[in-house]
């Protein structure tokens, strides 16, 4: 249960983080456009080019899909999409680098053509290196393993990276020993990010974002413990500002939870993320996750 008391205590056990929300993060520029996440949040909104991804509505089935869905999630008020040829679920088919290239840069030349400022998710240098060549300009980095030539590609461009945390080489290959429930499920990220945002600086990389990984396919075991544990990490997102980068959640959903209401979890799982402090949005539910985050700003309960 989530209650103003649970909130308060969180707030008193973690003043000093606390003091980041108040503490302005620099603006995201991307290709030239300023996203300042502090007055708006930016909203990331996904294309899956895999078929056997777990979130069916966000699955396209031919390029022409892809490209509607794309132009729709844009009028509805994404600021960038997001797209993937490979379900980070680690039992889905692996799609090895030149396929990722093959669907998706056609996808991201007509679209970047169009002004859609496109990311491209993958832990693959060849997939990432054709993305940005055909005019992606955010890495939606999903591995930690080949950081050095990842960061390089994007200085390169000119792109912005989104540093994912992931307990292991990549979103396919998590190591379980690492992903169980904790209490405190950020105390680890601080220096890892720290040390990644630090490297990828040092090549040349001028935007980046952080991601505490929320939605990669970790086990706990107990569909229910999972969402507890993603729920605890939305809400103490503040504790990450200090980096100075804005963070940015793969807002979850749960069919556990929400059964047949489950496209209604997302816009749920904002709310508690906007608490946190988050800056980008990554969802599968724009038009809901868009009002919702309309009505937090609208709202004042001082």
């Amino acid at each position: 249960m989530i209650r103003l008391a649970d909130l308060a205590r969180l707030a008193a056990e973690h003043a000093d983080d606390l003091a980041a929300l108040d503490r302005p993060i620099a603006p995201l520029e991307v290709a030239g456009r300023s996203f300042d996440t502090d007055v708006r949040p930016a909203v990331m909104g996904v294309v899956n080019l895999s078929r056997d991804s777990t979130y069916r509505e966000s699955v396209v089935t031919s390029s022409e899909s892809a490209l509607r869905r794309a132009r729709v999630l844009v009028a509805q008020g994404a600021d960038f999409v997001d797209l993937g040829a490979e379900s980070s679920d680690a039992t889905s088919v692996r799609v090895d680098a030149a396929e990722q290239a093959a669907r998706l840069t056609p996808l991201i030349r007509e679209l970047a053509a169009e002004g859609v400022l496109v990311s491209i998710e993958s832990y693959e240098p060849a997939a990432v290196r054709a993305g940005l060549e055909a005019g992606a300009r955010i890495v939606n980095l999903t591995g930690s393993a080949h950081d050095a030539a990842m960061f390089d590609l994007a200085a390169a461009h000119g792109a912005a990276v989104v540093l994912c945390h992931v307990l292991g080489p990549h979103a396919r290959d998590l190591d379980p020993a690492a992903a169980g429930p904790s209490s405190d499920p950020l105390a680890g990220m601080l220096d890892g990010f720290a040390r990644r945002i630090d490297d990828a600086r040092a090549r040349g990389v001028t935007a980046l974002v952080v991601d505490p990984g929320a939605g990669f396919g970790f086990s706990l075991g107990d569909q229910r413990a999972r969402v507890r544990h993603q729920a605890r990490m939305l809400v103490q997102s503040f504790r990450l500002r200090s980096l100075g980068v804005p963070v940015c959640h793969s807002v979850p959903h749960s069919f556990e939870l929400f059964e047949e209401q489950f496209r209604t979890a997302e816009g749920f799982f904002t709310v508690l993320a906007h608490l946190g402090g988050t800056g980008v949005y990554r969802t599968h539910e724009v038009p809901h996750v868009v009002a919702v985050l309309g009505a937090l700003d609208a709202l004042d309960v001082d």
